[in-house]
């Protein structure tokens, strides 16, 4: 009777998804709008020709195929290792920005792939030049 029971791995509460969904509105309608070449995958691999990892939302441009940005959804607990794994991320697939958002502290942390952790304007994406905050109606 219980040969169809599906065990998910995954731990993604519902906040944490919700927000990447606000993301991933907003921006596809930027690209919708022609206001970027940037399309906004969501949990997508990085590396299409390999098993590589998945961040919760990144943004790929249409013709050349290359992730510009990438942006993490964690809680408080989570930055820290999260941090890692993006910067990790970054300097292995050469993304200029990175992002990650603490959801229970609403704080946004911005990420250059050469000058490391940037302090001002943590929510703007030079990528597709809007403040990511703001699309997190």
């Amino acid at each position: 009777m219980n040969d169809n029971l599906i065990i998910m791995g995954v731990n993604a509460p519902r906040i944490h998804q919700a927000i990447i969904a606000k993301l991933i509105y907003g921006l596809t309608d930027l690209y919708l709008n022609a206001q970027t070449q940037l399309f906004p995958y969501p949990e997508t691999m990085i590396d299409e020709s390999q098993t590589s990892p998945a961040p919760d939302v990144m943004l790929v441009h249409t013709q050349t195929d290359l992730t510009k940005a990438i942006i993490e959804i964690t809680h408080t607990q989570g930055v820290k290792k999260d941090a890692q794994k993006l910067q990790e991320l970054m300097q292995v697939y050469d993304i200029p920005e990175g992002f990650i958002y603490d959801y229970k502290l609403g704080i946004w942390y911005k990420y250059d792939l050469h000058k490391g952790e940037q302090k001002e304007n943590s929510s703007w994406c030079n990528a597709v030049e809007v403040d990511l905050a703001k699309l997190l109606f």
